[in-house]
Order: C-alpha cells, then sequence, then structure tokens
C-alpha cells in the first residue's frame, strides 16, 4: 500500500466527516448511557459506563464494516442516501425520543440497556460513519472506520453532557451536521453501481451537484418541519 494516501485531503476530510457525524449522531445514545445508570451506586455508575460503552464500540464497528461491505452492491447505496437524508432531516427538526429510557438497579441491567439501546439506535451512526468512509481513499477505508470511531466514541462517553450542552448553545452546529448528513447522502446516491456510469455520463459534475442537492433538501425540509412544530407548541 502506497502510505502517502493516509497524508492526502481524501483521508483527513473523510476522517473528519466521519468523526463529526458519529459525534453529532451519538447524542441520543449518549443520553442512555447517562439514563440507563442514573440509579446506581457511583462506582457502578463508572462501570456500568465503560463496560456498556465498550460492548457498544465493538458492536458499532462491527456493524459499521459490515455496512460498508453491503454497500457496494446495486442499490444499497440508493437506500442509504434516502435513509441519511431522512436522518439528517430528523436531526435538524429534532425529533428524539430518549426521553423514555428507563434506569436500572442494577449494573447487568444497566449494561444491557445500553447495549440494546445502542445497537437499535446506532442505524444513523452506522449508515453516516460508512458513507463518510466511502469519500476517502478505498485502501483507507477500514483505518478510516477504526480510527475515526476510536477517536470520536471516547469523546462521546466521556464529554457526553459537555458536547449536549456545547449543541445546545450554538444550534449552528446541529445545523452544519444536518448539512454534513445530506452531503453525505448525494455523494452515496451517485456512487451506487447500478447507476454510477450512467449518472457521471449525464453530469459533468455529479457528486458536486448531488451533493448540493442533499446539503439543500436536508436543511429546506428540516428546517421547514422545525418551524411547524413551534408553531403547533405555540398554539
Amino acid at each position: 500500500m502506497d502510505l502517502s494516501v493516509f497524508s492526502g485531503p481524501a483521508f483527513w476530510a473523510a476522517l473528519l466527516s466521519i468523526i463529526v457525524a458519529n459525534i453529532l449522531l451519538s447524542g441520543d445514545n449518549a443520553v442512555v448511557i447517562a439514563l440507563a445508570s442514573r440509579n446506581l451506586p457511583p462506582v457502578q455508575q463508572k462501570k456500568a459506563i465503560f463496560w456498556g460503552s465498550a460492548a457498544a464500540i465493538v458492536l458499532r464497528v462491527v456493524l459499521t464494516i459490515t455496512a460498508v461491505q453491503l454497500l457496494t452492491l446495486p442499490y444499497l447505496k440508493i437506500i442509504g442516501a434516502i435513509l441519511l437524508l431522512y436522518i439528517g432531516v430528523q436531526l435538524l427538526a429534532d425529533s428524539g425520543e430518549e426521553e423514555d429510557m428507563h434506569a436500572h438497579p442494577n449494573i447487568w441491567g444497566a449494561i444491557r440497556t445500553i447495549l440494546v439501546a445502542d445497537l437499535v439506535m446506532s442505524l444513523d451512526n452506522v449508515l453516516a460513519v460508512a458513507a463518510a468512509a466511502q469519500k476517502g481513499p478505498e485502501e483507507t477505508r477500514l483505518v478510516l472506520l477504526i480510527v475515526g470511531l476510536g477517536l470520536s466514541i471516547p469523546l462521546i462517553i466521556f464529554g457526553s453532557a459537555l458536547l449536549l450542552k456545547v449543541m445546545d448553545r450554538f444550534p449552528i452546529i446541529i445545523t452544519l451536521g444536518a448539512g454534513l448528513l445530506g452531503l453525505l447522502a448525494g455523494g452515496m446516491l451517485v456512487e451506487d453501481p447500478a447507476i454510477k456510469d450512467s449518472m457521471q455520463a449525464a453530469f459533468e459534475d455529479a457528486h458536486m451537484i448531488f451533493e448540493g442537492i442533499g446539503v439543500a433538501f436536508v436543511l429546506l425540509v428540516g428546517t421547514y418541519l422545525k418551524k411547524k412544530e413551534k408553531s403547533k407548541e405555540a398554539a
């Protein structure tokens, strides 16, 4: 392998996209970790968070590697792109439901809850990270996944409260993150093996065009739904 690919802009752009997407989409997972362990004594809370998060990390890596392999099949990138657009819109519209999570009085119950909840809620993370990895050089994608997830998950575990406060204080971060998902969705769509050649033949800058469309779609629809929700609450 030519090691120069690890110093190229494509590698670092993909790595940054993985980290940002994973952090932004893991706010609900971070809240689950806190809620599931809140009834435990302080010492057991730390153990539940550590072991529950460690198991979730392994699961996330396996699922993401699997997703990257599956995305090489025809039409799956189209489906993934549509799902990413939906996830981006929902992120901007702010429709989380993590408040329904119950706390557990024992450490193993808390660990089980963290793991199961993370599995259920990780589809958005897995899709976004897999899409971001696709933007990097092909021979570096496995390294991108491992390093990107490895760097971002500790930030989520140990800085979840801080991250959530920062996002609340600077909502532009959520908007930028939603836009990033739209960009990833547009790029994923034109890379689908079933339509890649025809797209590139029809559009000179297919990637740039559909990435722009993805960003615009997520921001416009997400903002509309957010305003609609606020008007309902005001009424």
